[in-house]
C-alpha cells in the first residue's frame, strides 16, 4: 500500500495540501516540517510519495531525494525558476499550483508504483543452480527414454506440475526418483 508524506517548512501549508488531497480521496499518512521526521515516517511506511518543498530547515529537496527509501518517490513543489534546474528524475509541480495538477500527479505516481509492485509480484522467482539441475536432469531423462524434444520434455514437466499441484522442481524430483527406481 502506497502512502503520502508531506514535508514543507511551514506546517500550516502542509496541512492545507493534506486537506486538498483528502478532499480528492487521497489519504495522507504524515505531515512534517523537517526532512528528518519525513524520512522517519517514510521508512516506517514502506512505499509512496513524498511531497516536498525546495528548501527544508534541515536539508534541501535533492538531499532528501537521495535519502528516500527505494520505494518512495519525491514530488517537488517549487517555482518555475527552481523547476528549470531540477534533475529529470525528480517530478515537480509548479507553484502556485492548481489542486487538479497536484492530485493528478500524485495519482499518476501512485498508479505507477502499484503497476511496478504487481509486475514484481508476478515475476517468476529465480531458481537456484540445484533446482535448475533437477529440472535439466528430468528433461534429459524424458528426452532419452521417451524420445521427446527438449521443449516437449519441459512442457511435460510443466503440465505434470500443474496437474499434480506441485512446483516444477518437486515434479522433476519425483520424475527422477521414478526413473531411478526402474
Amino acid at each position: 500500500m502506497s502512502s503520502i508524506v508531506i514535508v514543507l517548512p511551514k506546517i500550516e501549508d502542509a496541512k492545507k495540501i493534506r486537506s486538498v488531497l483528502e478532499r480528492h480521496g487521497l489519504s495522507v499518512a504524515s505531515v512534517c516540517n523537517t526532512a528528518s521526521s519525513a524520512l522517519a515516517s517514510a521508512s516506517e511506511l514502506g512505499s509512496g510519495v513524498m511531497i516536498s518543498g525546495y528548501r527544508l530547515p534541515d536539508m534541501n529537496y535533492y538531499d532528501l531525494a537521495e535519502c528516500l527509501p527505494k520505494d518512495f518517490e519525491l514530488l517537488l513543489l517549487a517555482s518555475a525558476r527552481v523547476i528549470c534546474e531540477v534533475p529529470s528524475f525528480i517530478l515537480s509541480v509548479e507553484m502556485p499550483m492548481k489542486a487538479g495538477d497536484l492530485v493528478n500527479t500524485v495519482n499518476m505516481i501512485l498508479t505507477q508504483q502499484e503497476r511496478r509492485r504487481r509486475k514484481e509480484k508476478n515475476k517468476p522467482k529465480t531458481r537456484s543452480w540445484k533446482e535448475q539441475n533437477y529440472i535439466s536432469n528430468a528433461k534429459m531423462m524424458l528426452m532419452q527414454r521417451n524420445h521427446l524434444s527438449e521443449e516437449d520434455a519441459y512442457r511435460y514437466i510443466q503440465k505434470s506440475s500443474m496437474d499434480s499441484g506441485t512446483n516444477m522442481v518437486e515434479t522433476a524430483q519425483m520424475l527422477l526418483m521414478l526413473f531411478y527406481e526402474e
